[in-house]
């Protein structure tokens, strides 16, 4: 997947119309949050790999 299809995949997802500012701010926030949450799993499986 190219960046630019990755931001329209990610801009899809997040996008309400609902909103004065365009985006779900709620799913937003979970989306960043299960990220993190991926990479601070990730780290320790390989901080634990190189103790």
């Amino acid at each position: 997947m190219t960046e630019k299809e990755q931001y329209d995949a990610i801009a899809k997802e997040i996008h309400s119309d609902n909103s004065p500012v365009g985006i779900d701010a709620k799913k937003t926030h979970i989306l960043i949050l299960q990220k993190l949450i991926n990479i601070e799993e990730r780290l320790a499986r390989l901080e634990n790999k190189i103790q």
